[in-house]
């Protein structure tokens, strides 16, 4: 973060709060902050207090004479802008390319990449809506800083919170960090699959699970980063991976994902199986939606193909493929099996016991175990950079022979 030049964009939330926390952080990182807000963030927190922070005078007015020279010229310096807290109205204006203040003019006219932090109560989160928006600003390049579970300014708890300051610094900086990585894996195709799968029981009603696709999205997002052609094979999310080499394969149950990934596979380099797919499916689906009887309702499952399994059976020596774990109890022993059953060259193993991994976060803690015998823990990290903690493994096994 050392001398690099962010924007911070401030909309009127009571998370504005935050911002004081966030200014002094990334000016303590080594960054130069100036900071725009909208007319109503002063109502929650005062220009005085964030000026002193940052070191810079605050941006609000577009229609002054400073504010419209300004605009242009903070889209042109910055090497990023962050728009904390980003209101369900801030959202949904930028979504539309709508300009009726400071930040919406310099949104609009930044060249640098931009970051959106959301704020707002769960309901307003939840609303398609409110994710339609946060949709179409992912799908022109912007980053999403995911709102995070807890006690709401309504009393309400869930979904909605602005990120805190420090996971925020630490997407920046992750972010940074990635920009310089070496593009050491030019010339190889990797495959990942991501996310979870839909299990239909009727046109309206499936199994699924809890999977976000976070992690796999940061694997592509980190592969195509070091310089891979990238086939994401993805299951029903509402994130997307961003990068210029990077090919999404979008599909809805295991079936489906199996047989893209038989397709895909023969062709990689290299295989990351980050996907939750289903272990069963219902044995017959209804063409119609089921309707409610009395009494109790039993749905008969069978078992869906095995996709790292039946990728293990046909690899060949130079590929190099990646398994997940994700387990409750006896997480080293069940990891090994599945090492070993699904012939991985290494597997991630990520236990729910440890707080702050596994689904819904936007952290994780893995340990890795490889096919030597080799056992590698790491400390609780955001999932791009554990994604470069897996992809950095990868040198490890083609430098160490097969014993």
């Amino acid at each position: 973060m050392k001398d690099k030049k962010i924007i911070l964009a401030i909309s009127g939330s009571i998370a504005a709060y935050k911002c004081a926390f966030l200014t002094r952080l990334l000016v303590k990182a080594g960054a130069e902050v100036k900071v725009i807000m909208t007319p109503s963030a002063i109502d929650f927190i005062t220009p005085l207090t964030i000026s002193t922070l940052s070191k810079n005078p605050v941006f609000s007015d577009v229609n002054s004479e400073e504010g419209w020279h300004n605009h242009v010229e903070l889209g042109l310096w910055a090497d990023a802008m962050v728009v904390a807290p980003a209101t369900a109205n801030t959202l949904a204006r930028m979504a539309n390319g709508l300009c009726d203040n400071m930040l919406l003019a310099v949104y609009l006219s930044a060249r640098c990449p931009v970051f959106f932090a959301p704020a707002m109560d769960l309901d307003m989160w939840t609303h398609p809506a409110t994710q339609k928006n946060i949709s179409t600003l992912q799908s022109y390049g912007n980053h999403l800083i995911p709102a995070e579970h807890g006690e709401l300014a309504s009393g309400l708890v869930g979904v909605g919170r602005m990120a805190e300051p420090e996971n925020i610094v630490k997407t920046l900086a992750d972010f940074f960090a990635q920009k310089n990585t070496k593009q050491d894996l030019i010339g190889k195709k990797a495959l990942v699959t991501s996310g979870p799968t839909h299990e239909a029981i009727d046109p309206v009603r499936f199994i699924g699970n809890r999977s976000t696709g976070r992690m796999g999205v940061s694997l592509a997002e980190e592969l195509a980063q070091r310089g891979a052609e990238v086939t994401l094979i993805s299951g029903p999310v509402n994130i997307e991976a961003f990068g210029k080499n990077i090919t999404t394969v979008s599909v809805k149950s295991a079936q489906d994902m199996y047989e893209a990934a038989i397709k895909y596979f023969p062709e990689m380099d290299i295989a990351i199986m980050a996907a939750a797919v289903a272990d069963y499916t219902p044995k017959t689906v209804s063409a119609t939606k089921v309707k409610k009887k009395p009494g109790d309702m039993s749905i008969e499952l069978k078992r869906t193909k095995d996709i790292a399994y039946e990728l293990g059976q046909i690899k060949k020596s130079h590929q190099i493929t990646v398994g997940f774990a994700l387990e409750t109890n006896n997480e080293i022993e069940n990891a090994k099996r599945k090492l070993a059953k699904k012939n991985f060259d290494f597997i991630v193993l990520n236990s729910l016991n440890d707080k702050g991994a596994g689904f819904q976060h936007n952290t994780n803690k893995v340990t890795i175990l490889d096919r030597h015998g080799n056992s590698t823990a790491y400390e609780l990290k955001s999932k791009p950079q554990v994604a470069k903690d897996i992809v950095d493994y990868f040198k490890v096994m083609v430098e160490t022979p097969v014993s």
